[in-house]
């Protein structure tokens, strides 16, 4: 049972206790105790007590389940868990021989080492997995840690149906980190790309964002955050945001247009 659980990131969730979904309830209590030992939280049985109520007195709500986690922080709201999102069809894609415009703009090569600054639903960091083939390197940070461990457990037990996808999904390394705190661990040049895909400033409608925007860290890019990405990539940064942002002109990013599409990437190559 502990095996499942990604303790490198247990150590950091505070301030929420654990439950565990209603059906098949006995079958979760032991993985939710386990995680609530491991996070020095506290365990709350269900006994068929709605959310809402659980919510009356608590920051934040973990429910865990026998297939993934659910974190309800807002009564009413719709909870965060981990899906793969866009990633599966993406990798579908590249499998059939087309192509991808995140692969294509960051230039992801077999054996590439790629640092995702910004995890959110890990996406964009399993198609980079899969571009870069297992002597790859793909390392996500997500600066919030409830984000961080659930995306953590759900790339570990997501069954894709599709065995390239499923390893593709388990080489994504998630570490709990303040992006900018995290690059100044690193050393120079230590990853070949350094990819940033902040909350746009231009927001877009999408039903599937809600619950990651209410729990998404929400800080800006910095002049200190570029320096040091430029400073940690070997080969470039790589910036996606809507394409109407400032941010490509704000911080010197090429941006490569894409007709029809809501977003754009940036690139900045190194230059030495």
């Amino acid at each position: 049972m502990d095996a499942a659980i990604p303790i490198f990131i247990l150590k950091e969730v505070e301030n929420v206790i654990i439950t565990t979904v209603m059906k098949n309830f006995k079958e979760a209590e032991i993985m939710a105790r386990v995680l609530a030992i491991s996070l020095n939280s506290q365990y709350v049985p269900r006994n068929k007590k709605s959310i809402s109520s659980l919510l009356e007195n608590e920051e934040a709500v973990l429910v865990v389940g026998t297939e993934r986690m659910e974190l309800y922080s807002t009564p009413g709201e719709k909870p965060f868990f981990f899906h793969p999102n866009s990633a599966m069809f993406r990798v579908k894609r590249l499998l059939g021989g087309e192509c991808d415009p995140f692969v294509e703009a960051a230039g992801i090569r077999e054996g590439n080492t790629i640092l995702d600054c910004t995890l959110g639903l890990a996406s964009d960091s399993i198609v980079a997995a899969y571009a870069a083939g297992e002597k790859g390197k793909v390392c996500g940070i997500e600066g919030n840690k409830e984000m961080a461990l659930i995306v953590g457990e759900g790339l570990k037990k997501w069954e894709a149906g599709n065995e390239d996808i499923s390893k593709a999904m388990k080489r994504v390394e998630v570490v709990h980190a303040d992006h900018l705190k995290f690059l100044r661990t690193c050393a120079d040049r230590s990853f070949d790309i350094v990819y940033f895909d902040p909350m746009f400033e231009e927001a877009l409608s999408s039903e599937g964002m809600v619950p990651l925007k209410q729990i998404a860290i929400h800080d800006d890019l910095s002049e200190d955050v570029i320096a040091e990405a430029k400073r940690v990539a070997k080969e470039r940064v790589v910036l996606k945001d809507h394409w109407t942002s400032t941010r490509f002109e704000k911080w010197g990013f090429s941006q490569i247009k894409r007709r029809s599409a809501s977003f754009h990437f940036g690139v900045l190559e190194r230059e030495d």
